[in-house]
């Protein structure tokens, strides 16, 4: 081994070093700068999608689909116990045209 190395190959190796140095301080410098943008990407994204979701339950529409769910809700509720009512109703009329007598001896005309 050389244990003497000579000035100009000094000069050399400390130029590639420096050379090597400033290249890596460069992709350094680029990867810092994408690393901002793209977090900065990433917490936009993420307030837009918060956005999102909240103004999803409860925007007007959701506020007015929700109102309108509960307003069928109670049609069907009262449809039901129009039909109970009326299955009630028809079901006395098919009792009375079954036994014809007996409502004619209960009115007395028999």
């Amino acid at each position: 081994m050389k244990d003497d190395i000579g000035e100009p190959d000094l000069t050399k190796r400390i130029d590639e070093l420096e050379n090597s140095l400033s290249i890596a301080l460069e992709v350094n410098d680029k990867y810092q700068r994408e690393s901002v943008v793209l977090n900065n990407k990433v917490r936009e994204a993420e307030g837009e999608t918060s956005i999102v979701k909240a103004v999803g339950m409860n925007s007007p529409e959701m506020k007015a689909l929700k109102a309108e769910n509960e307003e069928l809700k109670a049609d069907l509720a009262r449809a039901k116990e129009d039909h109970q009512f009326d299955k009630l109703v028809h079901q006395r009329e098919l009792d009375s045209l079954r036994n014809p007598i007996d409502n004619l001896r209960k009115k007395g005309l028999m």
